[in-house]
């Protein structure tokens, strides 16, 4: 911990070096003498590391950085970013792109799944707010938006291009609706791009190679971790992330069930996934190994987060499939068909059991128990027909319609 006469007597080096405070905060002194405060935390959405500047000495005095960085942490308690609210303010006052766009995606991003947030404002970040950032909303013509996205085109990034303009049209329809801007000039630009479909999840749906995927994962030679991941992955079929980030405190192997808070979603509503006895049995066993800290599935580096969102994929990839045939989100395509157009499940049980945007005949979302009985019948269903692929058996499945 630092005190005042530690930092008015921090002298200059021939490389910029750090003398550590305390709760992230530290005093940069750079070779020029210039003696910048810094705050290091985590972005509440991503996760990811981030730097906040607090200021220079003697500007800025020790016990003034002190009150910033307390500041900043009461935002990160109440899951704000303190970068992102800094650069709201900043550009307050302006009604520029960046200033627009910054305010619409704090005002909705929230609603959003961390990783969709993620990607949405790195491209703005990267792909927009560099050449049209600075201008004012008004001022805005179709040709600057054009300009932007032909920019992202010509590096042959068509989907980036697509998703740029949406997010711009987002943007514009925003700036409309508070007043910054008469139009949204987006709409003029329909066509103008190279047309681009977006394409599938690459995944294996034919019953006999799913038995192959199957006992080619019982015979992964990789770490026990990411084999367990491999071996849990079809018997849950929930998003890569969300079962990648599984968290011990979620889990009730007694009563069979994984509860997936809500924001953790990409619906943002909570999930229960029944777990079959063989998934219970894959994580009882995890458990001696993992169960001590927060993930079911921490990285090789850190027990502190989660494995990485490439992990399943390179594994698939280790086990020769490629991209074009297998991808860790494919194993919801593969119980979205063979649950449906094999085992004969209603399409509203499976639909809701993905945690697709299901609703009653009134309308409303279903809640998070909906259909549980029948969800978990068909679970244990699915876990026991997974196993007779993969033992290689010719069964003929009885139609199990769910009711």
């Amino acid at each position: 911990m630092l005190t005042p006469s530690a930092v008015a007597n921090a002298k200059p080096q021939g490389k910029p070096y750090k003398l550590a405070d305390e709760r992230g905060m530290y005093l940069l002194v750079k070779p020029d003498g210039a003696r910048w405060w810094r705050f290091d935390y985590r972005r509440p959405d991503t996760r990811k590391r981030n730097t906040l500047s607090m200021g220079t000495f003697p500007d800025v005095s020790l016990r003034k950085a002190r009150e910033r960085r307390d500041e900043a942490r009461k935002l990160l308690a109440d899951g704000i970013d303190p970068g992102n609210k800094r650069k709201a303010e900043t550009l307050a006052d302006a009604d520029t792109f960046e200033a627009v766009a910054r305010e619409w995606f704090a005002k909705f991003s929230p609603k959003w799944a961390a990783s969709h947030a993620d990607k949405v404002i790195r491209r703005l970040e990267r792909d927009v707010f560099p050449w049209i950032g600075t201008k004012p909303m008004a001022k805005l013509e179709a040709p600057d938006v054009l300009a932007v996205l032909r920019r992202i085109e010509s590096r042959n990034a068509v989907e980036t291009a697509h998703r740029a303009h949406q997010n711009c049209g987002q943007v514009f329809r925003y700036a409309v609706a508070t007043g910054r801007a008469k139009g949204d000039v987006t709409r003029d630009l329909r066509g103008s791009l190279t047309p681009w479909k977006a394409q599938h999840y690459a995944s294996i749906t034919e019953p006999g190679k799913v038995g192959d995927l199957l006992r080619a994962i019982d015979g992964f030679t990789g770490s026990y971790v990411v084999a367990a991941l491999l071996k849990l992955s079809p018997l849950v079929f929930t998003r890569p992330g969300e079962v990648r980030e599984m968290e011990w405190p979620e889990i009730d192997l007694d009563a069979g069930e994984w509860n997936i808070p809500a924001e953790r979603m990409k619906l943002r509503l909570p999930h229960v996934v029944p777990l079959a006895p063989q998934a219970v049995a894959i994580l009882r066993e995890l458990h001696p190994l993992t169960g001590k800290g927060r993930y079911v599935f921490p990285g090789a580096r850190s027990i502190k987060r989660p494995l990485s969102n490439m992990t399943v994929n390179a594994a698939l990839r280790r086990m020769g499939y490629d991209k074009d045939t297998m991808t860790a989100h494919g194993f919801r395509a593969i119980a979205r068909t063979i649950l449906d157009e094999v085992l004969g499940f209603r399409v509203d049980i499976i639909e809701h059991q993905l945690a697709h945007a299901v609703k009653d005949a009134n309308g409303r979302a279903y809640n998070r128990t909906s259909f549980l009985p029948q969800r978990r019948k068909m679970m244990d269903a699915w876990a026991d027909y997974l196993d007779t692929l993969k033992a290689g058996d010719n069964v003929v499945p009885i139609m199990c319609k769910a009711s």
